[in-house]
């Protein structure tokens, strides 16, 4: 398979986790991206610097997504990097959760979940929403892709209302109506920035496998859920936009 081909990528969230290994699969692909911008709350941080070593096209860019000031900071050093040529992946994978039941949760759990799961990717989104069209602008010629521009919400299956998965296991409610609300906010963004070209879609990574010694095993390795993750978005085109895929490949219900 021909991989992902993309110019530049933002990819939020890599102090660890997912964001980690999806930096690490998009180095791996068989055309790297030029710019490689590795979003986290620790820029010092061991493992993110370990992977960044020697690698010229990475750029680790401290971006807290709940703070104005320190998004626009990250804007001015992605521009800087790229100038005109703009912004063509924009993945937004940082995300947090507390646990709970219908009976514990509380208004503190519910502010803090959406505001770095759901508020967080739009004040990310809007900031970028210039770079990402002039990316799409730069290769008008192209229909939508991740290559040309595009935006990636990294949801879960938990914030599906239709599917309503797993609840006897964990209901964490906080977790679920701030990932539903992700679902929503992919489609008005969808909605209103499809036009200038910019594709928008939602996606399960799967319940990924904490590194050795770090919790409950899920049923999908983090590995695999990169490689589906990334050969995803090499796949999607404008019927895409606006929708919910999964690791696999598969469309989930909203």
């Amino acid at each position: 398979m021909e991989g992902l081909s993309v110019g530049s990528v933002l990819l939020t969230g890599c102090d660890g986790g997912l964001g980690l290994g999806l930096l690490k699969g998009l180095l791996e692909q068989p055309s790297p991206p030029r710019h490689l911008f590795a979003a986290c709350l620790d820029p010092q941080g061991k493992a993110i610097n370990e992977v960044a070593l020697g690698c010229p096209n990475i750029v680790v860019l401290p971006l807290d997504v709940t703070d104005p000031n320190s998004i626009k900071a990250a804007v001015r050093k992605v521009r800087e990097e790229v100038g005109s040529a703009g912004l063509n992946l924009l993945i937004n994978n940082v995300g947090t959760t507390r646990r709970s039941t219908l009976a514990t949760e509380t208004a503190e759990n519910m502010t803090l979940v959406y505001t770095t799961n759901t508020i967080g990717p739009l004040q990310t989104s809007q900031a970028f929403l210039p770079l990402l069209k002039e990316a799409a602008e730069a290769k008008r010629q192209q229909g939508m892709s991740c290559s040309r521009a595009a935006i990636i919400n990294i949801s879960s299956i938990l914030g599906s209302i239709e599917a309503a998965k797993a609840w006897e296991e964990r209901q964490d409610v906080c977790y679920r109506c701030s990932k539903a609300a992700l679902n929503m906010l992919t489609k008005c963004l969808a909605l209103e920035y499809g036009s200038s070209g910019i594709l928008c879609v939602s996606v399960d990574p799967g319940c990924v496998t904490p590194p050795l010694g770090q919790g409950t095993q899920g049923p999908v390795t983090e590995e695999e859920s990169v490689r589906g993750v990334l050969r995803l978005l090499a796949q999607l085109s404008a019927t895409s936009n606006g929708t919910f895929w999964d690791w696999r490949g598969q469309s989930l219900p909203w």
